[in-house]
């Protein structure tokens, strides 16, 4: 019997378009628009949101390594 799971190449990645600021399956847009992968839709709507905090903490560790 065959196994049902889903493989790492066939499950869909999420981007987010910062072009049209919408969510797309898959790479549809020039790498310079997309932002991601993620593994959700969920995620992928929210991507500024999740970049602004990795900055945010990005800079907080930055700002604590210079002290």
């Amino acid at each position: 019997m065959r196994s049902q799971q889903i493989s790492e190449e066939q499950k869909p990645e999420f981007w987010f378009n910062t072009k049209t600021m919408s969510v797309e399956v898959g790479k549809q847009a020039l790498a310079l628009y997309r932002i991601g992968p993620f593994e959700s839709l969920e995620e992928a709507k929210n991507a500024i949101q999740i970049l602004k905090s990795r900055s945010d903490a990005w800079r907080e560790e930055d700002s604590e390594e210079g002290k």
